[in-house]
């Protein structure tokens, strides 16, 4: 169990697939593959917009933003790293040069969800759940994740500003409705919590991390499985951060007395 165990903590392949044997998770994934240039074509077909992003890897480090259009001269490709757009009009120098920017690392290809944006800036959702002092998994926070601009990334440590859940859902949702989505959220971050404790019985808290579509459907971008509790201490009302840590500590005085 070490090195699976170990593998579940960086592998984002790994901890898709754990997730897609959840029949109530698993269709709020976006499609996920290998990076190869078949599979790069293929979804770039299939979806016209994806993310290519290191395998084991954080802080949105090394994501790009990836499309395929139609340009004035035919198909264009283009591909965003940071703040950086390069655009070509011929398939294969684009694959090489995306390649280059792998530097020979393992990259998954992820379908892209065209996430809601607060102002003019794309959004996205850190949902902390945690296993109690009863031993439930429980949803204890939830933060907004804002990009900088330009940036395709939301993390905090990429510039990501974080933000209070009703700031980013008020323009889309009555107070009934946000009522109703934070408790979609809760029930998405306890059902993944429990899922993956009962393949990995070590982990104590998750950090899930989900993108809005402009239907509103909670995407599952990606799952931390070693989430940073302090972001919730930039929140105006500190009662989430008083919860996270004191779980925290909770889970790790067991720890060290087991």
């Amino acid at each position: 169990m070490g090195t699976k165990h170990k593998s579940g903590l960086t592998s984002k392949w790994i901890k898709t697939k754990v997730l897609m044997q959840s029949s109530t998770i698993s269709p709020l994934i976006p499609e996920t593959v290998k990076f190869s240039k078949a599979n790069l074509k293929t979804m770039l077909l299939k979806y016209g917009m994806i993310y290519v992003k290191p395998e084991h890897g954080t802080y949105g480090n090394g994501v790009m933003k990836v499309e395929q259009s139609k340009g004035s001269h035919g198909i264009e490709y283009k591909y965003q790293t940071g703040t950086k757009i390069k655009t070509f009009g011929a398939y294969d120098t684009f694959y090489l040069l995306l390649k280059k920017a792998t530097r020979g690392r393992s990259y998954l290809i992820q379908r892209g969800i065209v996430l809601l944006k607060h102002g003019k800036h794309r959004f996205d959702i850190r949902v902390m759940v945690q296993l109690s002092p009863r031993g439930k998994w429980e949803t204890t926070g939830l933060i907004g994740r804002v990009a900088e601009k330009g940036k395709i990334v939301t993390n905090y440590h990429s510039g990501g500003k974080l933000t209070a859940m009703e700031k980013l859902l008020s323009p889309y949702l009555n107070e009934a409705q946000q009522d109703q989505m934070l408790k979609i959220l809760r029930k998405l971050g306890e059902d993944t919590g429990r899922f993956y404790h009962k393949k990995y019985p070590g982990f104590k808290q998750i950090g899930v991390d989900v993108g809005l579509d402009s239907y509103m459907t909670p995407w599952i971008i990606e799952v931390n499985t070693n989430p940073d509790p302090y972001i919730f201490k930039h929140l105006p009302n500190k009662s989430m951060y008083r919860k996270v840590m004191a779980y925290r500590r909770a889970n790790a005085k067991k720890k060290s007395t087991s």
